[in-house]
């Protein structure tokens, strides 16, 4: 079958860039993130469908599952607070760190950033990201590697619900702190994660973002856009 697809949509064998993008458009919709209405993604419109089916026919061949296919609510505002705040990276260098589908750095390219990289370990983030950047009429720069511990010179870091796990937010506060200790400015778009560290913040804006109930179990999160201090 074309693309490592069976006939019952499962992949059968590990799939080529031109396969990654396939999959992205068989699999999504074009259309706008509720409090980004500017832009056009590729989302998922059949969340718990999609998160379910990559799950199961996914593990075969070890990919992760499909967070580069929904608008979380970190992203959301985070693209937010950057199109009403452009002089926040207009002309600057920015990271788009855990990029997923490249909501916030398509927002940054759009505010006039300079150069963005999208960065994301997830080869799946790459296919969907080059058709939203597309769609979108913005170039972004993507990279697979783990970016963390990185000082590339970048003006701005972006990141998006990065807080959710323990042993990642553990890596991350160092690193996040480090760059702006350099003077980067370094921006966190967060719901609540469990393990977003507060006392090392400085609360910019707060949004109430529409979000998917089968994946936050809720129709809104209120969403705060943060600075490292």
């Amino acid at each position: 079958m074309p693309n490592g697809r069976t006939r019952s949509g499962a992949l059968s064998r590990p799939l080529g860039r031109g396969g990654l993008a396939a999959f992205v458009r068989a699999n999504t919709a074009l259309m706008a993130p509720p409090h980004v209405p500017e832009l056009a993604l590729h989302l998922a419109d059949e969340a718990h469908e999609l998160w379910h089916k990559t799950e199961q026919e996914l593990t075969a061949i070890a990919l992760p599952p499909p967070f580069w296919a929904f608008a979380w609510a970190g992203g959301q505002g985070l693209a937010r607070y950057v199109l009403d705040h452009r002089a926040c990276v207009a002309g600057r260098r920015v990271l788009d760190f855990a990029a997923g589908s490249g909501l916030v750095g398509i927002a940054a390219a759009k505010a006039g950033a300079a150069d963005v990289l999208a960065a994301d370990t997830d080869p799946f983030c790459h296919a969907a990201i080059r058709l939203n950047a597309a769609a979108n009429r913005v170039r972004l720069r993507f990279t697979a590697q783990d970016v963390i511990d990185r000082d590339d010179g970048w003006d701005v870091v972006l990141a998006g619900d990065v807080f959710y796990d323990k042993p990642l937010a553990e890596r991350l506060l160092p690193w996040f702190r480090a760059l702006a200790a350099q003077g980067a400015t370094v921006l966190v778009g967060d719901p609540g994660r469990s393990y977003l560290p507060r006392q090392a913040l400085k609360p910019l804006a707060v949004y109430t973002v529409a979000v998917t109930r089968a994946l936050e179990d809720a129709d809104v999160k209120r969403t705060t856009v943060w600075e490292i201090a």
